[in-house]
């Protein structure tokens, strides 16, 4: 594991770039805080898991074993990061006429972890070892909020438990926000609490709520990321990721409670990407800008496209988002395809080779806080050096994917379909020539030829022929 130049991470926590060492030599213990399924998920919020993605493969790359947990909150996940308005599950099951009962409540999550699954798996980003519903760890819920009672360091008030926050002198290191002024308005203001910036552990409910001795409720959001991390990771792991808005809040309420509760550190490295920017600010539902996968997809945009894009800036910097930017992202990586199609014809099955000097400088920039920006750079390098081997050029490709996910290979599989294996082409090119397709059957040339077109800009030609369609890739 031993590298001249070793794996750099910068740690929020510190804030500074650090050597990452795993608590247990060869192995890394990571938690990535999941989606709160109330909802389809825009590309903003993507964003966090692709950054998850490229955090695994690079640990991979370095030849560590990952074990990865992505958390699913399908409970007790309020409007907001504080304690106040209407939890998010419960507006969705009003939104879709569902009745109030925990059993529509999981009916409406597992539509929406469905959904989720599948973007990404569009964007290739790799499953994790876990995927912890938050309702399936009552017990685990319960018992951590017992532990912080017999501790001493709750107190109680009509509408639930809370954490007292004057009980941790170190409460709000993350981020470096440790003051003690009453200045983070997210938290919202509550008469019964003591400080503003004490949270729910637990919310009364004795209509709606599983039952604990301390009394009927939900466990409070923050408290279901702590208690389902140590479940699966252990009181104490490796690395804990999220969306920088995550760091004020979510992220300092889990180590208070956590570290509180066991008496040792929570995560030793944590790590946060920032937000895709639309119109001067962040994606966000409750702005009402999002722009989902599928938006993509309409707009016959790869999703893989975006992944491109994403890697484009590193992923602690602020993006814009805006079409056209995109749509170069989507040429760029169209190329790539092409040339990985290319090139894979002169490489010896046998023997895979790959440019070493190439490789090293692919490991520094990986190594160096997940540099994609340069990563992609080198790789563009690489491919305009005509002094490299023309029979290397695939295998370093390949290499280069390893970290970037923009599955080269698989997409190589595509330069040629019959109708019989058309499935499998990526999803939204799959969409695009059924409705093609259909539009055929119905005789309306119109459609079917603008349909045609937009499979043209995507880089597919068709083919109507007696054997069936006929798909390629240009």
């Amino acid at each position: 594991m031993e590298h001249e130049n070793p794996l750099i991470f910068k740690n929020t926590l510190t804030g500074i770039l650090e050597k990452f060492e795993p608590i247990n030599p060869g192995k890394v213990t990571m938690y990535n805080c999941g989606p709160t399924v109330y909802n389809t998920a825009h590309i903003g919020n993507l964003r966090a898991y692709l950054f998850a993605d490229t955090i695994k493969r690079a640990l991979r790359f370095n030849g560590y074993e990952v074990n990865q947990v992505i958390n699913i909150t399908d409970i007790g996940h309020l409007q907001s990061d504080g304690d106040d308005g209407d939890d998010k599950m419960t507006k969705a099951l009003v939104r879709l006429g569902k009745p109030l009962t925990l059993e529509a409540m999981r009916e409406v999550a597992n539509i929406y972890f469905e959904s989720f699954k599948k973007d990404l798996q569009k964007l290739n980003i790799l499953p994790p070892d876990h995927f912890p519903f938050a309702s399936d760890h009552i017990a685990e819920d319960i018992t951590l909020v017992q532990v912080l009672i017999d501790k001493g360091f709750t107190y109680t008030t009509s509408d639930g438990i809370y954490f007292d926050t004057t009980k941790d002198p170190h409460y709000g290191k993350l981020g470096g926000s440790t003051s003690t002024v009453d200045d983070q308005s997210r938290i919202g203001t509550h008469a019964e609490k003591k400080n503003s910036r004490d949270f729910a552990l637990w919310k009364f409910n004795t209509e709606l709520g599983y039952d604990a001795e301390f009394g009927k409720g939900f466990p409070g959001w923050h408290i279901e990321c702590s208690a389902m991390s140590m479940k699966y990771l252990g009181e104490t792991f490796d690395i804990h990721t999220g969306g920088i808005d995550h760091i004020a809040i979510h992220h300092n309420n889990e180590i208070a409670q956590s570290e509180n509760a066991t008496g040792k550190p929570f995560a030793h490295v944590w790590m946060h990407s920032a937000f895709v920017n639309i119109d001067g600010g962040k994606m966000a539902k409750s702005e009402d800008n999002v722009i989902t996968l599928q938006t993509l997809i309409d707009r016959n945009i790869l999703p893989l496209s975006y992944r491109y894009w994403l890697l484009q800036a590193r992923y602690d910097t602020q993006v814009q988002f805006s079409w056209e930017a995109l749509e170069s992202a989507q040429i760029a990586y169209i190329k790539l395809i092409k040339l990985f199609i290319y090139y894979k014809k002169f490489q010896d099955p046998r023997d895979i080779g790959s440019s070493l000097e190439y490789y090293n400088l692919l490991r520094d920039a990986v190594n160096n806080n997940l540099n994609t920006p340069h990563i992609l750079s080198l790789l563009w390098m690489y491919l305009s050096d005509t002094k490299n081997n023309i029979d290397e050029r695939a295998g370093t490709m390949s290499n280069f994917d390893e970290i970037l996910g923009l599955n080269l290979e698989g997409m190589s599989t595509l330069e040629r379909f019959h109708d019989q294996n058309i499935d499998t082409l990526p999803h939204n090119i799959q969409d695009l020539i059924q409705e093609r397709e259909t539009a055929r059957k119905n005789k309306d040339w119109q459609k079917s030829d603008e349909l045609r077109d937009a499979l043209h800009k995507l880089g597919y030609t068709l083919e109507d022929s007696s054997e069936g369609l006929k798909v390629s890739l240009m």
